[in-house]
Formats: structure tokens, C-alpha cells, sequence
């Protein structure tokens, strides 16, 4: 496998809760709570989880869109945690995103070629003419007529404005995108050619993806490896293959076991959790997950686990396993 593109260490992000008239300090929201990963050159990594597990405010926090409490963040061999906010911005230029919702992101004001071109004016590449080409060609790129740039964003369908967003993350020829959640606010047969747009634009630009969903079908679909995250840290992270076909956290089962089979004879297994997600303001102690797994010892309660490595690129953070490895090396 290639270099590590970007290497997360101990990342955190804790938002502070007030309250009182003089709005003091009453606690923290931990987002993210100690997360560490590796992203390779070419590849994509999937994160997935409930809503409300940390994994958009970690794509945030990674491209300081939102300031990291704690840890550390390498792009391409610097550490981008220690940069200034101009030193940031030019290193933005290889570093994007593309959000949630493609109407929400896009200016209802400007035309499409101004929200393209905005990118390449503010980094001083080319003369206004080649501006003007560039958005055309990115348009047609992503499946749009170049004519499309003196349209407003209203004028445009869901997926028409998604495959905008794309060429706005694409436009600067970045190294690494990252997508938070870019086809949960699309229709389903849309959300289809919307991925195959973005698998052939990471083959053909050599592209690497951090995919954020909570959808593990559509991860599954584009992504080499996985990481799952749940209140705020990562529980399990292997590659696809190995995720579906062997998963390890008793989370990660509960999630595969909710996915839908088409075949209508397939019967298969569902393992429901009990109770809610916790407050991310007042975590359970030990390990994140106890009050809800169906496989909980009494070690769970008070010791939070280590991601750790089980097998040959396979992480889990999970004390079932634990023990296993100290078997296994008392043999």
C-alpha cells in the first residue's frame, strides 16, 4: 500500500456546555474523543455510525473547519494542527469537501460559474478567461452542459446541485476530498449514479475519498476500508471485504445485521440494541458501548478499551478480544 495521505493521532473536539447568568462552564460535549487513522494515497475510507456519533464533525475538525481540542493531523507529511490560518488556507487548496446538503452549501444569490470560480480567484490561478473555461470544463466533467454556469443553484435539481458540489470540491485538482454524507439527501436512484460519478472522477484523477455515511450499503459500495464510529470513537476499522464478511465489535454486528437482503427467502438475524445512544455530554465510563451490548462483561463498566490491532490490518477496540490476544500469547 502507499504512504499514509493523512495520519489522525489522539484526535479530539469537545464543545462546551454553559449555563447560569454569567453562562460559566458546566461541562463538555465530547464529538470526538480520542480518535486516531490512517488515510492512504488513492484509497477510500469509509466512516460510518449513528447520527450523532462524531464522524461529520470529524471530517470538519480534519480540515480545521472546526478547531481540533486535542491531537494531531498530518497531511501529506506536515502537521496541518500547528499551521496559521493563511498557512491553512493555501493548504486547503489540496484538502476539500463536499457537504451534506448541495442546496444548503450552494449561495442562492450567485450564478454557478461565480460559486465555481470563486475558488480559482481566491487562488490566484489563471486570467478571468481561463476561469471561465476551467468552470465550463469541470461542469462537463461532473455531467453538466458548461452552459450551466449562468444558472442559479434554484434552478437546478438535488442531483444536478450535488454534482455541483463535486466540481466545486473538484475544481482546485485537490488531493484528498472529503464527503460528508454526500448522497443521504438524494433519492435513491439518484444516489446510485451520483456514486458511480464519484468512484470513476477518484479513478481517473487519482483521488482519495474520506466518505462519511450512516448508510454501510453505500460505503460498502465505494470504499476499500471502513472505520465505525459510535459516541465519538472509532470501535472497529478493517478493510470492506473483511468488514462484512467477519465483522468483530458487537456494534458493527448490530449495524450489518440491520441492512436489508433483496432476496425475498434470505432470512436473516437481527440484533437489536437495547436502550438509547447515550448523552455525548455524559459518556458511559469504560467502554462507550456497554450499556447497550448484548456481549458486556463486568471489565466493560470501568476500563475504556484500546484500538487495537486482532489481525493483520483488522483494529477493534473491544475487551472480547482482548482476552483472546492474551491467550493466544500465553500459548
Amino acid at each position: 500500500m502507499s504512504k499514509p495521505l493523512l495520519e489522525v493521532q489522539g484526535l479530539k473536539k469537545y464543545f462546551d456546555i454553559t449555563g447560569g447568568i454569567f453562562s460559566r462552564k458546566t461541562g463538555d460535549i465530547k464529538a470526538v474523543d480520542d480518535v486516531s487513522f490512517s488515510v492512504f494515497e488513492g484509497e477510500v475510507f469509509g466512516i460510518v455510525g449513528e447520527s450523532g456519533c462524531g464522524k461529520s464533525t470529524t471530517g470538519k475538525v480534519l480540515l480545521r473547519l472546526i478547531e481540533p481540542t486535542d491531537g494531531k493531523i498530518f497531511f501529506d507529511g506536515m502537521e496541518i494542527t500547528k499551521l496559521s490560518e493563511e498557512e491553512m488556507r493555501k493548504t486547503r487548496r489540496d484538502m476539500q469537501i463536499i457537504f451534506q446538503d448541495p442546496y444548503a452549501s450552494l449561495n442562492p444569490r450567485h450564478k454557478i460559474g461565480r460559486i465555481l470560480g470563486e475558488a480559482l480567484k481566491i487562488h490566484g490561478i489563471g486570467s478571468k478567461i481561463e476561469q471561465q473555461k476551467k468552470v465550463k470544463d469541470i461542469l462537463e466533467i461532473v455531467g453538466l452542459p458548461g452552459e450551466h454556469a449562468s444558472r442559479y443553484p434554484h434552478q437546478f435539481s438535488g442531483g444536478q446541485r450535488q454534482r455541483i458540489g463535486i466540481a466545486r470540491a473538484l475544481i482546485l485538482n485537490p488531493k484528498l476530498i472529503i464527503c460528508d454524507e454526500p448522497v443521504s439527501a438524494l433519492d435513491v436512484s439518484i444516489q446510485s449514479q451520483i456514486l458511480n460519478l464519484m468512484k470513476d472522477l477518484q479513478e481517473k484523477f487519482k483521488l482519495t475519498y474520506i466518505f462519511i455515511a450512516h448508510d454501510l450499503s453505500v460505503v460498502k459500495h465505494i470504499s476499500h476500508r471502513i472505520g465505525v464510529m459510535y459516541l465519538g470513537r472509532m470501535v472497529e476499522l478493517s478493510s470492506t471485504e473483511d468488514m462484512f464478511d467477519n465483522p468483530l465489535h458487537p456494534y458493527t454486528k448490530s449495524l450489518l445485521s440491520a441492512i436489508p437482503d433483496p432476496d425475498p427467502d434470505f432470512i436473516q438475524e437481527r440484533i437489536l440494541l437495547e436502550g438509547d445512544v447515550p448523552s455525548p455530554s455524559n459518556p458511559p465510563s469504560g467502554c462507550a458501548f456497554h450499556t447497550r451490548c448484548p456481549e458486556a462483561m463486568d471489565i466493560c463498566k470501568n476500563v475504556r478499551p484500546v484500538l487495537q490491532e486482532i489481525t493483520v490490518n483488522n483494529f477493534v477496540a473491544c475487551h472480547l478480544y482482548e482476552v483472546e490476544g492474551d491467550n493466544n500469547r500465553n500459548r
